[in-house]
């Protein structure tokens, strides 16, 4: 007798977001930024202190930003004040300032023994590593969050992107200058990203008299 085919019987597995906040990370505000560099600085970390100022600065995605090497940043042995990093996203370059904290910490970690000789600079702690993995950038930055009492799901690596331009759009409302900094080809990309809505184009138009 032919047995018929019966459809495949699979288990029930849980949502994976199930109980996680998956939308957009939230920005730090400027409180939570200077938080933890205080920590930070008070722990004598000075990888993490150089690598949380980078992050801040230069608004890249956390894959761009743990590639970084020694050359994007420094020339004739001094930390730039401007720099460039091709985007592995778009394959175009994008420039962002490097400001004077960001350069004191960064010149601090250099002179940590493990940058001798490094190309990358937020090298890996084992051979077969060159540089940290963006999985371990982003258990960094949960460390930062909650190391102040955040709440960790609500935050991410792009919480490290989206902080500064936030500050920059809020003051100047130039989503222009947010799009150049981000490095996005569109302005709904950004506009996206940045999560503007009407009651924000609103509040700026009436902050606008002619």
């Amino acid at each position: 007798m032919e047995t018929p085919n019966l459809p495949a019987i699979r288990a029930l597995r849980p949502a994976w977001n199930k109980g996680r906040i998956v939308g957009q990370k939230r920005p730090l505000k400027p409180k939570h930024v200077w938080a933890i560099r205080v920590r930070l600085e008070l722990a004598d970390n000075h990888r993490d202190l150089a690598l949380f100022n980078m992050a801040i600065d230069s608004k890249l995605r956390g894959c761009d930003l743990v590639k970084m090497k020694v050359v994007d940043v420094m020339a004739s042995g001094q930390i730039k004040e401007r720099a460039s990093v091709l985007q592995s996203k778009t394959q175009k370059p994008v420039r962002f300032e490097i400001s004077e904290g960001t350069r004191a910490s960064v010149e601090k970690w250099m002179e940590d023994e493990l940058m001798v000789g490094s190309e990358y600079l937020w090298p890996g702690r084992f051979h077969e590593r060159l540089h940290i993995s963006t999985r371990q950038y982003a258990r960094i930055v949960r460390d930062w969050v909650t190391s102040i009492g955040l709440e960790a799901s609500a935050y991410g690596t792009h919480s490290m992107r989206r902080t500064k331009v936030t500050q920059i759009y809020k003051k100047t409302g130039n989503l222009r200058a947010v799009q150049l900094l981000l490095g996005h080809t569109k302005m709904d990309s950004t506009v996206r990203y940045l999560g503007v809505e009407l009651e924000d184009a609103l509040a700026i138009a009436e902050a606008i008299e002619i």
